[in-house]
């Protein structure tokens, strides 16, 4: 495993995190713990979990697995979110992480999900801040940090807003543009920078003749690529593989053990990357907001196989074989709101969409 400091906080974590959000049977709370587990026996220490994710059963698998990381004398360190914007909401939000996780603090919490500049100034008005300050005071919290989409020019303002020990935001072989000086300034002010979404939500190694340009030499596996190309920029700290399985956790590990520092990765990346890179979805789920209830990220998700390969039957295979949708009726609800365009980590004009798709459907 290879292994870094945390910004200026002096703990050491492993590069490759555990990504909390994409347990394959989050109802089987044992068997999952075992996934958290193995990831723990091979070396990873930065565990990543959130209210909400897989059904909200996330914590509560970490929380399961953590009983038994406390028996092996081994670090550990637990990184959870809140997305109250008051301080009783905040408060609450620390005490059952608490409760759920099995610990008596968290290592790092996080101000969940800024959109923008606006929403982390309502937090801060609305006392979201300074009851994290307060759990800090109280030793039930060690580091403040803030996970956030913002493009870069979005973050360092944020970042004036408040001293954050630690960022958590997209970042990969595909959406380093939009973010990539963001994260720079995070790292020159001393905080800790974790990547989520390395592998593009999974889309990098399922369409793997795709992503080639990010390769480098001809013998490595497609996640080795990736998570190679977010560990070659030395302000990151942390890449995160939401990790659904102990194959998967195997895989990361192996990425992780193989990789090789080349400062020269981007550069080379950059002069093979496809345009159609920077438009996909990466399966963040924000868009989940549809007052229609429309799941739009299922729709985003089969658009994607449309933008990979160029085929319209193949995002309607995708619809129907893999989300069991058979028709876009449901897509005539839509009142093009842009609710969810307003959440979308990625800027993706989704109404826009969502009228291509029903004009190409039946074709």
């Amino acid at each position: 495993m290879i292994y870094t400091h945390y910004g200026n906080t002096g703990i050491e974590v492993s590069r490759l995190g555990f990504g909390g959000m994409r347990f394959e049977k989050p109802a089987d709370i044992d068997a999952m713990a075992e996934v958290v587990l193995h990831a723990h026996n091979l070396g990873i220490t930065y565990f990543d979990t959130a209210p909400f994710y897989c059904e909200d059963k996330s914590e509560i698998i970490i929380g399961t697995a953590i009983k038994e990381m406390k028996k092996s004398g081994k670090p550990f360190y637990i990184s959870t979110k809140s997305g109250g914007d008051t301080e009783l909401d905040v408060r609450k939000s620390i005490e059952k992480s608490l409760k759920r996780l099995n610990v008596d603090s968290i290592d790092f919490f996080h101000c969940w999900c800024i959109l923008s500049v606006a929403r982390l100034k309502k937090r801060i008005k609305g006392g979201a801040m300074k009851a994290m300050e307060d759990a800090k005071e109280e030793g039930l919290i060690k580091h403040i940090a803030v996970s956030t989409h913002l493009p870069a020019e979005r973050m360092e303002e944020a970042f004036g807003l408040y001293p954050f020990e630690g960022v958590t935001c997209g970042f990969n072989a595909f959406n380093y543009r939009m973010r990539g000086e963001g994260v720079k300034i995070a790292n020159s002010m001393g905080m800790g920078v974790v990547a989520m979404n390395p592998l593009a939500g999974g889309a990098i190694p399922q369409f793997e003749d795709k992503f080639s340009f990010i390769k480098k030499y001809p013998d490595q596996k497609i996640i080795e690529s990736a998570l190679n190309f977010v560990w070659n920029e030395e302000f990151i700290d942390v890449a995160l593989v939401g990790c659904r399985n102990k194959t998967d956790v195997d895989e990361a590990v192996a990425a992780a053990k193989a990789f090789r520092p080349d400062p020269s990765w981007r550069s080379e990346v950059e002069s093979r990357s496809p345009d159609f890179a920077e438009n996909l979805c990466t399966g963040c789920r924000y868009c989940e907001v549809c007052p229609e209830k429309i799941p739009v990220f299922k729709y985003m998700d089969a658009y994607n196989n449309f933008l990979l390969r160029k085929d319209w039957k193949s995002m309607k295979d995708c619809l129907k074989y893999f989300w069991g949708i058979h028709d876009l009726s449901e897509l005539e609800k839509c009142t093009e709101c842009g609710a969810c365009e307003k959440k979308c980590t990625q800027h993706i004009e989704i109404t826009k969409r969502f009228k291509k798709m029903r004009k190409h459907f039946d074709n």
